[in-house]
């Protein structure tokens, strides 16, 4: 049974509010670029009906249907992309059309991606986050995973296993495939990406550094542990992925403040890295890794307890599994 939390907070800040300089992410954020969308699934607030796909009018904004704009549409968004370019022209249209707009208070978003084949993670991936470890930059990407099974939407609550007593944040910017393919090469890397969103990548890490051999999968694939979403943003509407800010707060308290510059591996580094190893098909996730500021390299360290609100892309409450 899971403890019921009451949300406080309004709709936190988004992965993307920036320093000077940098570009953002998100309607505060998003550059409105000719073409730009902000993808999303949802449901009908209180409903349990499938999911159906959407595009989002603004950061926060209302909601245009296009399953009821065109019925033959996927409904969920891994399938979506599969359609590839006729998808997305159906989705343009709908954008165009001022048709089948639900207002905001009658959706729940959902995960932009809810059944990928592979979430793909990267450590040790923002300069900055090595030197608070007083690591050594990597020379390759260093490479794991998490179950799909993870997933939650942006504004589900993370919950405390019961097997666990050091579970940690970490905001990330992630990426989504949109078209297939295996060595992948980098200077036509990103025809591969869908766009991006953002994600969580919360981990329990006394099972990461402690437990099962010190190998991270375990201790970063309990349930609720990849908050992500709420929109999937094409590509073409963030000029630059890798001048983003991206800020954590944990109870109010800014605890994560980077930008992604201080990435050692960009997308189109890790695109063609992972591919000479596996397929990649549309739907899957890549979470690019996470700046300085978690909480296992505080002194004392820092965890998440029940109650926290967790504030990145969303405002997520914490709660307990008994």
């Amino acid at each position: 049974m899971w403890v019921l939390l009451q949300r406080t907070l309004p709709v936190g800040l988004r992965v993307g509010r920036t320093a000077p300089g940098s570009q953002k992410l998100g309607s505060r954020g998003v550059s409105h670029l000719r073409g730009a969308m902000r993808l999303v699934q949802f449901q009908a607030k209180g409903s349990a009906d499938p999911p159906r796909i959407g595009l989002e009018e603004k950061d926060g904004g209302n909601v245009i249907d296009l399953n009821a704009f065109d019925p033959s549409l996927p409904r969920t968004m891994r399938a979506f992309l599969e359609e590839g370019d006729a998808a997305f022209a159906v989705a343009k249209r709908a954008q165009e059309s001022g048709q089948h707009i639900l207002p905001r208070s009658q959706v729940s978003l959902l995960a932009p991606i809810t059944n990928p084949d592979k979430v793909i993670c990267v450590g040790l991936n923002y300069a900055d986050h090595c030197m608070e470890q007083n690591v050594k930059i990597p020379q390759e990407p260093i490479i794991f995973s998490k179950f799909p099974s993870s997933i939650v939407g942006p504004y589900d609550d993370i919950v405390l296993p019961a097997e666990s007593k050091k579970v940690d944040w970490e905001a990330e910017l992630a990426f989504v495939i949109g078209k297939k393919g295996k060595h992948i090469q980098e200077p036509d890397a990103m025809s591969h990406v869908a766009g991006f969103t953002v994600a969580h990548d919360v981990s329990a890490r006394d099972w990461q550094l402690e437990k099962n051999g010190k190998q991270w999968l375990l201790g970063k694939t309990f349930d609720t542990f990849c908050p992500l979403g709420p929109a999937l943003v094409t590509k073409n509407s963030v000029s630059d992925p890798h001048n983003l800010g991206i800020r954590c707060k944990v109870n109010g308290e800014l605890v994560q403040n980077s930008n992604t510059n201080q990435m050692i591996f960009k997308t189109e580094a890790l695109i063609a890295w992972v591919s000479k190893v596996v397929t990649l098909y549309p739907g899957d996730i890549f979470l690019t890794g996470t700046p300085p500021g978690v909480g296992v390299f505080r002194k004392p360290p820092v965890f998440l307890k029940v109650s926290a609100a967790l504030s990145g892309v969303w405002v997520t409450l914490v709660c307990r599994e008994s």
